[in-house]
């Protein structure tokens, strides 16, 4: 297999790359590794299709084609896991070489990168499934590089924001496709490592946080991420559940 990042297909515009990467992908014209850029994006879909914007020119968006050897359906989360890993270590070295502080940098359950309470990345994750195994996975990252104004309902910081320096989106990509290559390697090599690194990041671990729970306000803290993708939530009468985003997501602010 070819290393992430060793072709990287760069368009001006764009409705969204992982729409693109999906049909290079049904045609095609792009396999394993291949990784679509765009300046901008007119439908960029977050999760749960959610908007997700960027900056163009600013900002860093795209799409990571990945087709696992062996990758059973149950372990999909897996993936989500060594991705979210991938993009927390770039945001937090751009920060350690700003002489900021690395360890305010977290991943929130599911697979947003914050920066203190303020979100820098996105993910989304959209796997195809043939039988029992994982076939083809699309990956699509957004992270916040150049912009400096954000509406203050987004909770948003950049990259620009928290170090000061200009960077180029390119650069910023090309240090992430080394990233993903090191955690996909990792994923097959030591799946345990990957499941304790993306728990021991949780953002809020351990701490009561307020969620909305079957549609309620409800308070409970972190403690782990379960195979499934479901969070491992402690209530404040001291019982453990796994849940899943159709049960619950963190409150407002949080």
């Amino acid at each position: 297999m070819a290393p992430i990042g060793s072709s990287i297909l760069e368009l001006a515009s764009v409705d969204s790359t992982n729409a693109y990467a999906a049909r290079g992908l049904n045609e095609g014209t792009l396999g394993h590794g291949d990784v679509v850029t765009s300046a901008e994006q007119t439908a960029g879909r977050g999760r749960r299709g959610t908007e997700w914007h960027t900056e163009p020119g600013l900002d860093l968006a795209c799409s990571v084609v990945l087709k696992p050897e062996k990758l059973d359906a149950g372990d999909q989360f897996l993936l989500a896991k060594a991705v979210a890993l991938a993009v927390h270590e770039v945001v937090a070295g751009y920060l350690a070489e700003a002489g900021k502080d690395p360890g305010r940098v977290h991943i929130k359950w599911p697979n947003d990168i914050l920066v203190d309470r303020a979100k820098i990345a996105g993910i989304l994750v959209e796997n195809e499934l043939r039988g029992a195994l994982v076939s083809t996975s699309i990956v699509g990252i957004g992270i916040n590089v150049g912009s400096t104004v954000f509406a203050d309902h987004l909770q948003a910081t950049s990259l620009r924001n928290e170090t000061g320096a200009s960077l180029a989106p390119a650069l910023v990509l090309r240090r992430l496709c080394g990233a993903l290559e090191q955690e996909w390697q990792r994923m097959f090599r030591d799946p345990g490592a990957v499941a304790s690194a993306y728990a021991e990041e949780l953002w809020a671990k351990g701490r009561f946080t307020g969620f909305i729970r079957d549609g309620a306000p409800w308070q409970g803290r972190a403690l782990d991420v379960d195979a499934h993708g479901r969070l491992v939530v402690e209530g404040a009468d001291g019982k453990v559940e796994a849940l899943g985003l159709e049960r619950l997501r963190y409150g407002p602010r949080n």
